[in-house]
């Protein structure tokens, strides 16, 4: 179930990279990759709907990324890195199910955006559409 999780987190970076632009791809903590046969296939064409609940949950998940990350970048060791990690993960999983996907077809359409363009660009237009003027944040 671990393998799961560390999936998903590391297709959540790949989802912000692709989505969102490029912020955790270069921050995201070392995690160990999954490589294409350790995942599940790719959705070879996801629709419109499932196209919605993956933009919707990787937003999220990209907000929870963010959040945990300087945490993780500052952990005194892999133990407490690994607690902060898991705890990440497990919320992580958590808003992915809360948006109707599983863990799996979350990363099977995380990896069909990343290999095709016109996913890409279908998957930022969502993204504009539900969040209009959030751009400006005060830090």
């Amino acid at each position: 179930m671990q393998k799961s999780t560390k999936a998903l987190f590391s297709a959540t970076v790949l989802a912000a990279a692709v989505s969102f632009g490029p912020v955790m791809a270069q921050n995201a903590p070392a995690a160990q990759a999954p490589t294409q046969s350790q995942m599940q296939p790719a959705v070879a064409t996801p629709s419109d709907a499932q196209l919605q609940k993956f933009t919707g949950a990787a937003q999220k998940v990209s907000g929870l990324a963010e959040t945990y990350r300087p945490r993780i970048e500052s952990a005194k060791d892999d133990a407490a890195r690994e607690k902060i990690f898991k705890e990440a993960d497990e919320k992580m999983v958590k808003v992915v199910n809360a948006d109707g996907l599983t863990v799996d077809e979350f990363n099977g359409i995380g990896q069909a955006v990343e290999q095709n363009p016109q996913l890409q660009q279908r998957v930022r237009e969502i993204a504009q559409s539900k969040t209009p003027a959030k751009a400006k944040s005060g830090g």
